[in-house]
């Protein structure tokens, strides 16, 4: 009976060994809102990232306040009037890399990878599907997609005097370096 415990134990041990956790707190996420008026960039390097290399779960969380601007005023506008990042503080997107099994986080490479789930702005969730790439480099893994968004799809809204300085689909840049955990 110790025996079928002991060998029991190992092959759990063993079976947790291959599924890998991959976290930062120090992603980055960037915006870009390009339009002949005005290009509008913001960048944020607070975003928290979690990877299980097996199933290929994926999670990201964005503080809203922690994005920069240029101009205060466009942080402030942008934080007051558009996001309203007091009563909605984090955008999130929940999903899976639905083709993991090709990522080998073994040994350095680059991957070309889609993710499936859902993306949460503003109190709206939306389902989408980002392609991007995995990369593997001394133990870590980089995550970069870049993706566009669209303001009305998560009810932000820009009011007239400014909708033209605002562009409709909005370019989002993620790039996260994961540590091994």
């Amino acid at each position: 009976m110790r025996k079928v415990i002991i060998t029991a134990l190992l092959m759990c041990g063993a079976g947790s060994m291959y599924a890998q956790k991959y976290m930062t707190r120090t992603g980055k996420v960037s915006f870009y809102s390009p339009t002949p008026l005005e290009k509008i960039e913001a960048f944020n390097n607070e975003t928290a990232a979690i990877m299980d290399s097996k199933s290929g779960d994926v999670v990201f969380q964005v503080p809203v306040k922690s994005f920069k601007f240029d101009r205060a005023l466009m942080e402030e506008h942008f934080n007051e009037n558009y996001m309203e990042s007091d009563k909605y503080p984090k955008a999130e997107y929940k999903g899976k890399v639905t083709d993991i099994a090709k990522v080998d986080f073994s040994k350095d490479g680059t991957y070309n990878v889609n993710t499936t789930g859902k993306l949460t702005i503003h109190n709206v969730t939306n389902d989408v599907t980002v392609p991007g790439t995995i990369t593997i480099k001394g133990g870590k893994a980089t995550i970069n997609t870049k993706f566009n968004v669209k303001p009305k799809d998560y009810n932000i809204t820009i009011p007239s005097v400014v909708e033209k300085k605002i562009a409709k689909e909005i370019e989002v840049t993620v790039n996260c370096i994961l540590d091994k955990k």
